[in-house]
C-alpha cells in the first residue's frame, strides 16, 4: 500500500530561520537592524497569539520587534496616522497589522495605508499588482512558504497540473500567481465549482485552502500527487485539522503536508524573510526600489 512521503513544514521552516539570523547578523554588522512593527488592535484571543509568535520568532532570529497594542475602540484615523508615522521611520522595515479588525475600522484603507515598501504581508494592492505582472516586491507570506515547500522538497512544478481550492486574496488568489509563474497549469476552484473532484483528480499538486474540513479526500486525488494543505480547522474532539481528510489521502498522494507541522510553521517564516529583504533593500536600494520611494513620496 502507498504511504505519503510527509512535508515537514517545521524542518523547512527551521532552515529558512537559520538562514534569516545568518543574514541579519551580516546587515546588522553593516549597521542595520531589520525592523518589524506589529500592531494589534483589541484583545482577540487567537490574535494575541499569533502576534506573540510572530514577536518571537523576530527576536530568536536576529530582527529587532515593536509591538503596539491598541484598544478595540481605537478610531480608524487614529489607527491611520500611527500607521502613516511607522511608514517614515528609517528603523521600520516591516509593518504589519493584524487581522481581524473590529468592524468599525476598514481593513482595505489600513492595508493601504502601509507603504507598499513595508507592506511585509503582501496585500497592498500595488504588491498584488506586482505579483499579477511577475515582478512581485513581497509575496504573500503563506503561499510563498507553500512554494518554499515545494522547493525544499524538490517537487517539479513547470508543465505539471495544479488545483487551488479557494480564491482568499490573502491565499487562493496569490497561490495561483505563484504557481503560473512556477510554469503550473493552474486551476482555481471555489464554492461555486460545479465538480471539484474532476478537477482535483487530474491535478499534479493540490493547495486545499477554504477552511473545511474534509474538502479533499483519498478518492478525490491522483496516485502520488502532491497535496499541500493550508486550512485550520477543529475536530469534533477539538483536535486540530486541515481541510485535507489526510487518513485517506496519505494513501494515495506521493507527498502530503499534516496539520499541525505542515504549513503553518511557514507563514511566520516567510514573513521574516520579507521583513529581512525589506531591510536588505532599504540598506542597499536598486533603482526599483528608489523609484517606489519616489512615486510614494510623490503621492504624499
Amino acid at each position: 500500500m502507498n504511504q505519503a512521503k510527509i512535508i515537514d513544514g517545521l524542518a523547512v521552516s527551521k532552515a529558512l530561520r537559520e538562514e534569516v539570523a545568518r543574514r541579519a547578523r551580516v546587515l546588522k554588522a553593516k549597521g542595520t537592524t531589520p525592523g518589524l512593527a506589529v500592531i494589534l488592535v483589541g484583545d482577540d484571543p487567537a490574535s494575541a497569539v499569533y502576534v506573540r509568535n510572530k514577536v518571537k520568532a523576530c527576536e530568536q532570529n536576529g530582527l529587532s520587534s515593536n509591538l503596539e497594542r491598541l484598544p478595540a475602540d481605537v478610531r480608524e484615523a487614529q489607527l491611520l496616522a500611527r500607521i502613516e508615522e511607522l511608514n517614515a521611520d528609517p528603523n521600520i522595515h516591516g509593518i504589519l497589522v493584524q487581522l481581524p479588525l473590529p468592524r468599525h475600522i476598514n481593513s482595505h484603507n489600513v492595508i493601504e495605508t502601509i507603504s507598499a515598501s513595508k507592506d511585509v504581508d503582501g496585500f497592498h494592492v500595488a504588491n498584488a499588482g506586482s505579483l499579477m505582472t511577475g515582478m512581485p516586491q513581497f509575496r504573500p507570506c503563506t503561499p510563498y512558504g507553500v512554494m518554499k515547500m515545494l522547493e525544499a522538497y524538490q517537487i517539479a512544478i513547470t508543465g505539471k497540473n495544479a488545483v487551488v481550492i479557494g480564491r482568499s486574496n490573502i491565499v487562493g488568489k496569490p497561490m495561483a500567481l505563484l504557481l503560473l509563474e512556477a510554469g503550473a497549469t493552474v486551476t482555481v476552484c471555489h464554492s461555486k465549482t460545479a465538480d471539484l473532484a474532476y478537477h482535483t483528480r487530474n491535478a499534479d499538486i493540490v493547495v486545499a485552502a477554504v477552511g473545511k474540513r474534509n474538502i479533499l479526500t483519498g478518492d478525490m486525488v491522483k496516485p502520488c500527487a502532491t497535496i499541500i494543505d493550508v486550512g485550520m480547522n477543529k475536530t469534533d474532539e477539538g483536535k486540530l485539522c486541515g481541510d485535507v481528510d489526510f487518513a485517506s489521502v496519505s494513501k494515495v498522494a506521493g507527498y502530503v503536508t499534516p496539520v499541525p507541522g505542515g504549513v503553518g510553521p511557514m507563514t511566520i517564516t516567510m514573513l521574516l524573510v520579507n521583513t529581512l529583504e525589506s531591510a536588505e533593500r532599504s540598506a542597499h536600494p536598486g533603482p526599483d526600489d528608489v523609484a517606489l520611494v519616489h512615486s510614494e513620496a510623490v503621492k504624499a
